[in-house]
Formats: structure tokens, sequence, C-alpha cells
């Protein structure tokens, strides 16, 4: 039995805490009170250096511009609803094109356009931001001017563009020069996308032109071999119907070839397109040697196989000239558009808010400066005597140095040579 009460007073006795190691909150108190000069003392010292600050840092100045980007569609979706509207595409508008190819939006875009490389570049020349900032490189300079300015797109839609500088005149100045930099990129992005939509159209449309005038002395050439010069009207009906066909998927072919300068094949649109003109060249493969279609009642085309020999060759000279009309007539309408495109002004950047030069200093917050240095100077402080008064109260015991002593030991061996 004193065997087993002596086990639990040996066990109570580990467990309890020792007085001497321990630090309560009255401890704290009472090291921190013993040392309150010093504290005192670092305290203020950090207080004036906070003052300090407050007196020699210059104000600075935020200035906002707000703009609305263009709420219109993008020349991509744009080419496509001209493209479907001339070709009749079923279901295929510009509008649900822009959707599939799955574009960022407006307000997105025009933000990116803002943080180029191009844009901050031509700030830093228009108000020698170099020597401002005291910046020996332009990479340098280009990440104190990317501190400055922030771009923000609202819930609204609309950009806030938000420029800080020491001088509230260039603040408002250099927001404005962003909305004027923005403006000329954007004009000179859409200029360069009509004009390579208009020199493609254009080569298409020259060679359709050469196709045509061939054709045609082919056919003149035709009259006056077989003296034909007028088909019956089934052979005519017929005709028209093959040159419309062909026309109309070399028209989609054509497109086909515009979309994908920006889309890929595995796009929605570009492969309903494929599978259009996979279909109507079905449709003109039997059109051209389906021999039952003869015999369909009330059906008053004439198959191309059926009509007589005699004008057989007249025939199909005819139909490659009116297969050349229809198509030219397609790509001048195509041509058209991306001239006008070419011609029109770039999508207008509207303006809400012009920068003005602020009245009201954005920073340094000096409250938060004092505040700051106070609280920084008291903890350090602070910690510093609790440290030292632990550190003290650590060497004092017997364990401690019987550690340091083992450590010093250690380290004597590692550095001995060997």
């Amino acid at each position: 039995m004193e065997n087993v009460e002596s086990d639990k007073d040996r066990a109570l006795g580990e467990k309890a805490p020792d007085p001497a190691n321990s630090i309560d909150a009255l401890d704290i108190l009472l090291v921190l009170s013993s040392r309150r000069r010093l504290i005192g003392g670092v305290t203020l010292i950090t207080l004036l250096i906070g003052i300090l600050l407050v007196i020699v840092l210059k104000p600075s100045y935020t200035a906002i511009a707000i703009i609305m980007p263009p709420q219109q569609q993008s020349s991509a979706s744009s080419l496509m609803g001209q493209l479907g509207s001339l070709v009749s595409i079923g279901g295929g508008g510009g509008g649900s094109f822009g959707s599939s190819l799955g574009m960022k939006s407006q307000a997105d875009m025009y933000v990116g356009i803002l943080e180029s490389r191009t844009i901050a570049d031509a700030l830093i020349a228009k108000f020698d931001l170099r020597k401002e900032y005291d910046r020996k490189t332009a990479a340098d300079t280009r990440t104190v001017l990317k501190n400055q300015s922030k771009f923000e797109v609202a819930k609204d839609g609309l950009i806030h563009i938000s420029v800080t500088d020491k001088d509230p005149q260039r603040a408002s100045e250099m927001a404005n020069a962003y909305v004027e930099k923005l403006y000329g990129k954007n004009a000179d992005l859409v200029v360069a996308e009509a004009s390579q939509r208009k020199i493609f159209f254009d080569e298409q449309l020259d060679s359709e032109k050469r196709a045509l005038a061939a054709a045609e002395d082919d056919m003149r050439a035709t009259e006056l071999k077989t003296g034909i010069i007028q088909l019956s009207g089934q052979a005519a009906v017929t005709i028209r119907s093959i040159a419309e066909l062909r026309a109309q998927i070399q028209s989609r072919e054509v497109q086909l070839q515009a979309m994908r300068t920006f889309a890929t094949d595995e796009n929605p649109t570009v492969s309903r397109v494929q599978e259009e003109i996979a279909t109507m060249r079905g449709q003109l493969a039997k059109l051209e040697n389906d021999e039952e279609r003869q015999e369909q009642p009330g059906n008053i085309s004439l198959p191309a196989g059926k009509v007589p020999e005699d004008t057989l060759e007249y025939a199909r000279k005819l139909r490659e000239v009116k297969y050349h009309e229809t198509l030219f007539d397609l790509l001048s309408k195509q041509f058209e558009a991306a001239r006008i495109d070419q011609a029109k002004s770039a999508p207008i950047i509207q303006v809400i808010d012009h920068a003005v030069p602020p009245d009201k200093k954005s920073g340094p917050h000096r409250s938060y400066i004092l505040i700051g240095a106070l609280l920084t100077g008291f903890l350090f402080s602070s910690l510093y005597v609790l440290f030292v008064y632990s550190y003290h109260r650590i060497e004092d015991a017997p364990e401690y140095e019987r550690k340091m002593q083992d450590l010093r030991a250690l380290w004597r061996t590692q550095r001995a040579p060997r």
C-alpha cells in the first residue's frame, strides 16, 4: 500500500507545474512594469519616426476615369452574320457563333488592352515617367506604372481607370491618356481586321471574275459550234438548280476559309458548315446522276443525264456560266461588306466620366502611420523585455547549463581537424 501511495505522489509531482519555470499573466505585468522606461522610450522613438515619415512623405492623389465599352458584337460575329444571311444558313446567326466561340466579355478584353505593354510604353514616353519615377530601365518603370494604375470592371459593366500620382494634374492627365490610347489601339485593331477580310475577299473576287470571263468565252464558242442559243424549259430548270447548288457549295467553302482564320475545326459552327457542304455535295451528285428523277410524277426538272445529246455540251457551258455568275454575286456582297467595315470608324468607347484633378489626397494615411509606429514600438520593446527575462530564467536552471555544455562540446568536435 505504501508503494502504491508513493507512486501516486511521484506521478502528481511530475504533472504539477514548477513555479520556478512557469510564467503567468501577473509575472508578465511585473516584468513589463519593471522595464516601463525602456518600453516607453522605444515606443516614443518609433512614434517620432512615424511623425517624421508623415512630414517627409509627399501626399498622393488618385484620379478616376469611367468608360463604357462598345455594346456591339465583335468583327468576327458580325462577319458570320453577314455570311449567314447571304448564303441562308439555317439557325446560324452571328450571335450564336460569337457565343459558341466562348469569347470573354468586351469589358475584360478592353481591360487586357489597357494592361498591355504597348499602352504602358506610350504613357511612359508621353509623361517621361522614367525620369519621374527615377528608374533606369523601361521594365522597372512599367512595374511602377502598373502599381500606380488600376483597372476594374464594375458590376454594371463600366470600366474604372484609376491612376495615383504625387501631382493631381498629372494623375488626371494620365487617366485620360489611358482612354485616348485605348481608343486609338481599338481603332487600329478594327481597321487591321477589316483590311485582312477585304484583302481575302478581294482575291477571291478577282479569281472568280477571271473564271466567269473564261466560262462566258467557252459558252460563246459553243453557241457558234452548235447553233443553240436557248434550251428548253426543262433543261433550263435543271441547269439553274445545279448552278445555284454549286454556287452555294463554293460560297460555303469560302465562308469556311474565312472562319478558320479565327476558329478551329472543333468549333461547333465550323463543324456544322462542313456537314452542310457534305450534304449539298450529295444533293448535287444526285441531281446530276439520278436517272429515276424523270419518272417522278409532277416533277418538271429534267436530270442532266436525260438532256438530249445535241444540247448536252451547250447545257454544260451554260451551267458553268450560271454557276460563276451566282458565285460572283455572292462574293461581291462579301467584298462590299468588308469594304464598308474598313471604311467605317471603330466602335465608339463612350466616356462616362473624364478624369479631373482630385482635390483630396488618397495617401499616405497619416493616422494609420502614427498608430502603426506606436504599436510597433510598444510590441517590439515588450517582446524584447519578455525574451530577455525568459532567457535569464532559463540560463539559471542547472539542466540548461548541462545542455549548453553538451552543445559546445558537439561544436568543438565538429570543428576539430580530422
